[in-house]
């Protein structure tokens, strides 16, 4: 029989587990549950009672079992074998389907060895996130770094040759340094300052780098309803932004979908380094049959993840799909401990958990020196496409950009489905000025057109139900025209092409001046009398599909095929 002062299991409900832990334990400690070690955390303590959320399925605990402390909040495994690798929510490998959620599984290398090359010598100072050496041997070359709690002389340090993750690699003031970090989950990892983020981050999706751009450390949250397209948007971006490292959570995602993911990435061929695309992308799946309060867990393990990647010097994506299905997991547990609801039942901290999650991205300077980032794309799922429901309400508030997908662009087939009337980019000034810098000084221009373009066109679409096209004037005929050029030649583009799922900012600006060129030809004919149906009548085709035609560097095409419609819309009378 179980010692009574040991602590021991009284409830089990689900993922919430009752405990009798005595002074044992604090607040955020894990815990392992029964006899098999399920990990836990503490998340209420009350008098010589706590509650446990598992991070595992609960089945077979009983009052009575027994419950081990472990001393310490939930942390996960850090190190260069991550790139590649599948893993759930707590980090663990997801290496086949007996494997998954087996109690205790940790983070394993599966026997590799990285090539370390020291350039620190014994005597010389460490500051914490100073660079000891480098390690060779993966598709990133990455750096051993002075842990953040140490720093002193290096009394010791590795010869240069292959090593495993737990060899230790230095001692610095008395600390081993290994390959392998560990780090806690909900612990912003420190850094030297945080920048301001001018920089842009390309994602070859024309829409967004041209209308709604994102920073390098910036934040975007992508709402849309089921079928918008939310997830093809986010896998491009993961395919061809130029980041250095993709981390990729699947938050309570289907798994069907997911296998397509890792699918896709396994057969790509990285255009950064020639290699599979998979190599430099860590994946946490915590699909929707896996244990909820995994879930839970997922974006912090996946922030975790980035900021580890950020500190070697990297840009780092961290893409949720999606945060409504995290939020959905702290509403359940939260009703299981019997909190005091919010709006829609969701917990009271919603607005904090958010913003807690969205803060860890930024463009920072590392302790090391090296300047790095993470930028953070969320999609949100709101519940019958209502943009109003809190997650997405209060998400807006935390983000710097929103890319709006529209159900009635995507049921018309037009994707990306990014409403240019619903989206923002804040820091559209800012990365203005960075592509003036490098060189493109008529990016803000060009973007600005377009967008005006898109707004008459808009502003006339409702009228042009009411009355017809054939009752407007010249002038707004051809406003009415030029939306539809800027819609279907510039911001369409699809995934499955050869040529145009990616676009780099050369092609993206060849087409917006095409479009731009020919919009200006149609408006100076019919400001010259040429009626506007013999405008519209014209033959826009070469235009419209310069974008397929086109290779990625392939400019000189796009050119080629303006150069055609204009020749064809004649000079004004």
């Amino acid at each position: 029989m179980a010692d009574p002062g040991e602590p021991r299991i009284l409830r089990v409900a689900g993922p919430l587990v009752e405990v009798a832990c005595g002074s044992g334990v604090a607040m955020h400690d894990v815990v392992l549950l029964g006899p098999e070690g399920l990990p836990g955390e503490v998340v209420a303590l009350t008098g010589t009672r706590a509650s446990v959320q598992a991070y595992e399925y609960t089945g077979g605990l009983t009052p009575g079992h027994p419950v081990r402390p472990t001393g310490r909040p939930l942390r996960v495994r850090l190190g260069p074998w991550l790139l590649g690798g599948v893993f759930d929510g707590l980090l663990r490998p997801l290496t086949g389907a007996g494997d998954w959620l087996l109690p205790g599984c940790g983070a394993e290398a599966d026997g590799r060895r990285w090539h370390f090359v020291p350039v620190t010598a014994p005597g010389d100072e460490a500051a914490s996130g100073g660079v000891l050496g480098e390690l060779t041997g993966g598709s990133v070359p990455l750096r051993v770094l002075v842990p953040p709690n140490a720093s002193g002389p290096v009394e010791q340090i590795a010869p240069e040759g292959p090593y495993g993750p737990d060899d230790v690699l230095a001692v610095v003031g008395g600390t081993p340094v290994r390959a392998g970090t560990d780090w806690p989950i909900r612990r912003p990892r420190p850094v030297l300052e945080r920048l301001d983020a001018t920089g842009p981050l390309h994602t070859g999706q024309r829409v967004i780098d041209l209308l709604f751009p994102v920073a390098r450390g910036g934040t975007v949250a992508v709402p849309g309803g089921f079928g918008t397209g939310k997830t093809v948007l986010l896998q491009q971006i993961a395919k061809w932004c130029d980041a250095g490292v993709i981390v990729y959570v699947g938050c309570g995602e289907r798994g069907n979908e997911l296998a397509d993911v890792m699918a896709e990435f396994a057969e790509l061929a990285d255009p950064r380094t020639g290699g599979r695309l998979v190599d430099r992308t860590v994946v946490v799946a915590n699909t929707s049959n896996m244990p909820m309060m995994a879930r839970e867990a997922s974006v912090h393990t996946g922030a975790t993840v980035a900021e580890y990647f950020r500190d070697q010097g990297l840009d780092v994506v961290l893409i949720a799909d999606s945060t409504s299905r995290w939020a959905e997991a702290l509403r359940e547990f939260a009703s299981r401990m019997g909190e005091l609801p919010a709006e829609e039942g969701y917990p009271a901290d919603l607005a904090s958990e958010l913003a807690a999650f969205y803060e860890r991205a930024g463009a920072v300077r590392t302790l090391s020196g090296a300047r790095g980032s993470v930028t953070v794309l969320g999609a949100v799922s709101p519940p019958g496409g209502d943009l109003t429901e809190p997650v997405t309400a209060h998400t807006e508030r935390f983000v710097r950009g929103l890319w709006t997908l529209d159900r009635e662009l995507a049921y018309a087939r037009h994707y990306p489905a990014v409403s240019w009337s619903g989206s923002f980019a804040r820091d559209a000034a800012a990365l203005g000025a960075a592509h003036a810098r490098a060189g493109d000084r008529a990016w803000g221009e060009r973007r600005a057109r377009v967008a005006a373009l898109l707004a008459e066109a808009d502003r006339l679409a409702d009228l042009v139900d009411l009355v017809g096209i054939t009752a407007l004037p010249g002038h707004e005929r051809v406003s009415v025209l030029a939306g539809r050029l800027v819609r279907e030649g510039l911001l369409q583009q699809s995934a499955l092409s050869a040529n145009d799922a990616y676009c780099p900012p050369e092609k993206a600006a060849a087409l917006a001046d095409a479009v731009l060129a020919v919009v200006a030809r149609c408006r100076e004919l019919v400001d010259a009398g040429t009626p506007a149906e013999t405008v519209e009548e014209a033959d826009f085709t070469p235009l419209l599909r310069a974008c397929e035609d086109a290779g990625p560097q392939d400019t000189d095409t796009v050119a080629a095929r303006c150069a055609t419609v204009l020749a064809a819309l004649g000079e004004p009378r």
